[in-house]
């Protein structure tokens, strides 16, 4: 099992897939909540490894984990150049608009809410597609 962790100032998503992709959860917490939130997901599915965005703070959250959950713990970091926008795509994908949603161009849509899980959710997806 793998934990996606994409760290933000305000807010962070989380993700967890194993290695056949199939997702388990995913969801988008505050940031003051997000060690917390890594440490119940890694006891409740067996976490083996994280795999984090390199960006946004990346650096202090690395930090944080290592101290959480050990210096032993495997945290991959995980280039998430462009991963905005595909999460975009990827919301409209998992929950495909309805109504006037529809009617309009792809390009112009934005999901009714923040894609930071998504966003783990690709990060897992691209560590994954590295180790093949």
């Amino acid at each position: 099992m793998i934990l996606g962790f994409d760290p933000g100032r305000d807010k962070c998503g989380l993700a967890v897939m194993d290695k056949n992709r199939r997702i388990y959860t995913h969801c988008v917490v505050e940031s003051p909540e997000a060690i917390a939130s890594v440490g119940k997901l890694c006891q409740q599915y067996s976490i083996q490894k994280i795999a984090m965005g390199n960006l946004t703070t990346a650096g202090q959250w690395y930090k944080q984990l290592k101290a959480e959950l050990g210096q032993d713990f495997p945290i991959e970091m995980v280039d998430e150049g462009n991963s905005s926008l595909e999460a975009r795509d990827r919301y409209w994908q998992m929950y495909p608009p309805r109504g006037f949603m529809r009617l309009l161009p792809r390009g112009m849509r934005l999901p009714p809410r923040p894609v930071d899980d998504i966003v783990a959710i690709l990060l897992i997806e691209r560590y994954l597609a590295q180790q093949e």
